[in-house]
């Protein structure tokens, strides 16, 4: 039979509180009775109380649960969402809190959901999860406290959003290379709905393009360029690899657009290596942007868009943990800045 605190209770002739307390609450027993326990617990074989049922005693489960994008690995290969989450970890640290990754499934959107009801967390941070994933519904159901990494007019009132203005800041890029003569561009995307496919996109208008902070980018540059005149193209996913692929749509056509405007500075770093290996100069046969502002951006000459990224996890741990609800209109808005680079010049003639 699986032992239990009772058996450990009985084997020590001690009350069930008492051996609870050896866990939980050790600073209430003297040193000699809780190794008495301990040691009682170890030879039974009893691991110790139920950690969820721990934590609903306590009324906290002493960790957070981070709705993350995608894929489990893109917190590791990602260059934003590693300064993004190192900067949350820091809060996290800071508060005595743990941290529990939940990435988001496109196929099995159930299973994650699942996995969000189910996790034992005082709150939730969402990161770059698309607005039609099931698992927004499951979170919300929870009626934790939540943080969310987007400015948005449609999220829900209790909710804290620490964010940029997307759109004015992609529109700083666009008219940067609308003042260097720049007419035909193409934007890359990496359109996070499961059933869009990967390459050029026909679409009447930004707003058919799900993932938010895709559509709010293409409207900044909207704002710039006719948008019956760009070139949409959907990348595979957000990786260097797909960027590459995608940008190669536009680079091998006959009349090749003179610039690209990347939605992350990881599409953009892969248009960059598409560029290269087409014996092309960017800056001079075809400029590049990117978005984020990544520590490779600067190392490859890349024209971005800089954006928070260490500071702006902080800030949404601290804002979640120590549970801010009045924070003014429960919005915190950061500040972007474009960073002009070689991979930017004059459009080059057509001739």
């Amino acid at each position: 039979m699986r032992p239990t605190l009772q058996t450990v209770a009985d084997a020590v002739g001690v009350s069930r509180s008492t051996v609870s307390n050896a866990y939980s609450r050790p600073d209430q027993l003297s040193t000699d009775l809780r190794d008495r326990i301990l040691s009682a617990a170890r030879d039974l074989g009893y691991a110790g109380p139920n950690p969820t049922a721990r934590s609903l005693r306590r009324g906290r489960a002493g960790a957070i649960g981070v709705l993350f994008t995608t894929g489990l690995s893109y917190a590791f290969s990602d260059p934003y969402a590693v300064q993004f989450l190192r900067g949350l970890a820091e809060s996290v640290e800071r508060h005595d809190t743990g941290m529990l990754l939940i990435p988001m499934s496109n196929t099995d959107e159930e299973a994650s959901a699942r996995a969000v009801a189910d996790a034992v967390v005082d709150g939730f941070c969402v990161y770059c999860v698309p607005e039609w994933h099931a698992s927004l519904a499951a979170m919300r159901d929870r009626q934790l406290p939540v943080v969310t990494t987007e400015i948005r007019d449609d999220h829900r009132g209790d909710e804290i959003q620490v964010g940029i203005a997307e759109r004015p800041a992609m529109a700083a890029a666009a008219r940067h290379l609308h003042a260097l003569g720049h007419r035909d561009v193409a934007v890359l995307i990496a359109d996070m709905a499961p059933a869009t496919a990967a390459g050029p996109l026909r679409v009447d208008s930004p707003d058919a393009i799900r993932y938010y902070v895709d559509r709010e980018r293409a409207h900044g540059v909207a704002e710039v360029f006719p948008w019956a005149e760009v070139t949409l193209i959907n990348a595979a996913g957000n990786s260097r690899g797909a960027g590459a692929a995608a940008a190669a749509h536009v680079l091998d056509r006959a009349e090749r657009p003179t610039a690209i405007l990347a939605c992350s500075d990881v599409l953009a770093l892969g248009a960059l290596d598409a560029v290269a290996a087409r014996g092309l100069r960017a800056g001079a046969d075809i400029s590049v942007t990117g978005f984020d502002d990544v520590p490779e951006a600067a190392r490859a000459g890349l024209t971005s868009v800089r954006q928070p990224s260490v500071s702006k996890g902080a800030l949404a741990g601290e804002l979640l943990l120590e549970n801010k609800r009045e924070t003014a209109d429960r919005r915190v808005l950061l500040p972007t800045e474009l960073i002009v680079r070689a991979s930017t010049g004059p459009a080059p003639s057509r001739s």
